[in-house]
């Protein structure tokens, strides 16, 4: 028996969402930017899918960029921010938990004269406004912090830290990649600038994301050439791909899942504590969390090996072995877990397909190998 509890890594594609995308390959073949008959569909989908996405954010359809996920997206928001800044030296403020997407492209800009100042988090791997306001600089031009951590599922107070950013007249980005269909991800409610989102994380295909700009933003593009996507990104817009993001977001908008993940999750985790008792903790923060993640930890363990031992049971683990040298997780170890519970730890990330019969499943396989 498989069991899939991995759905923060990827998503499998929606049976809506691949039906929407099949015409994309055996019919509509034309180029969206084509004047003539063969490129109307294509052209179609591709505004269809940017107001199903827009809807989604509570944002106008010309705020919506589609890009080929969230990487790029990221990329686009740090180097566009900092090659776009007057100040020869700009400034970037993120936090110690980010994705390598955003912690990358940080790095790179860095070669270019920009300054990042990466802020701590606490044990539950929550950032405090405070320490936002306090590396603010004059030369600050961009705060990015995540909106959902891809590993605990700590939710971090983005509205607070977008006043902070409105207040020095600062843009604010997010990534919301493991957020987006989850919990609310509405831009004026988070107070955001930019905000990048994937599709494979929401029921979409790989190759496809988003990327919100607020109207009057400007970012130098990532990728330069033609005018698509109104200037910013250069590039013949998929209309398949993007057909599948949009019906993943109106799915997501008119069907939410989060109270029946939400139930099964607190199944799980109160089946965990039943089973194991204080041989088993919970990583990230006990409610300031996404609905779908479970992230625990066998002190004393190694999650790979329990992980191993488990039949047909896809998940993560909080750490890396490579020829036999263990690395714990830079999340992990920015909340200061230490290794006795950052090697020993596994994240469950549950979806729509998953049951209760797979959750009992996997609990009576743990108590048999742990």
């Amino acid at each position: 028996m498989r069991i899939y509890l991995d759905f923060n890594a990827s998503t499998p594609i929606a049976p809506e969402v691949g039906a929407v995308m099949r015409p994309y390959l055996d019919q509509h073949f034309g180029n969206p930017s084509s004047g003539h008959w063969a490129g109307q569909p294509a052209r179609d989908a591709v505004e269809t899918a940017r107001g199903e996405v827009a809807s989604l954010l509570g944002c106008a359809a010309e705020e919506v960029v589609l890009t080929s996920g969230g990487s790029e997206a990221n990329n686009h928001v740090i180097k566009g921010t900092v090659f776009d800044a007057a100040s020869p030296t700009p400034h970037i403020i993120t936090t110690s938990v980010e994705h390598p997407a955003v912690v990358e492209p940080c790095r790179f800009v860095e070669r270019f004269g920009a300054r990042v100042t990466t802020v701590p988090v606490d044990r539950h791997g929550l950032v405090d406004p405070d320490d936002i306001r306090r590396a603010m600089t004059p030369e600050t031009v961009l705060i990015s912090v995540m909106h959902a951590n891809n590993e605990v599922g700590t939710i971090q107070p983005i509205a607070a830290i977008a006043r902070i950013a409105r207040e020095h007249g600062v843009l604010c980005h997010t990534d919301a990649a493991q957020s987006v269909a989850k919990i609310a991800t509405r831009v004026d409610d988070l107070g955001v600038d930019l905000l990048s989102l994937a599709g494979h994380k929401l029921y979409a295909p790989k190759g496809i994301g988003a990327l919100y700009v607020r109207r009057g933003v400007t970012l130098t593009p990532l990728i330069h050439g033609g005018g698509h996507e109104r200037g910013q990104r250069a590039g013949t817009e998929t209309a398949l791909l993007a057909a599948g993001l949009g019906t993943a977001c109106r799915l997501a908008e008119s069907d939410p899942c989060g109270d029946q993940v939400l139930k099964l999750r607190e199944q799980f985790w109160k089946a965990l504590r039943d089973t194991f008792g204080d041989r088993v903790v919970l990583n990230g923060h006990p409610t300031k969390r996404l609905p779908n993640t479970l992230s625990v930890a066998f002190p004393g363990r190694f999650g790979d090996e329990i992980l191993a031992r488990l039949d047909g049971v896809a998940a993560s683990t909080g750490s890396a072995c490579h020829t036999g040298d263990r690395t714990m997780s830079p999340v992990l170890a920015a909340m200061g877990i230490v290794t006795n519970i950052g090697f020993g730890t596994i994240r469950f990330s549950l979806g729509r397909t998953t049951t209760e019969a797979e959750i009992d499943q996997v609990v009576g396989q743990l108590e048999a190998c742990v």
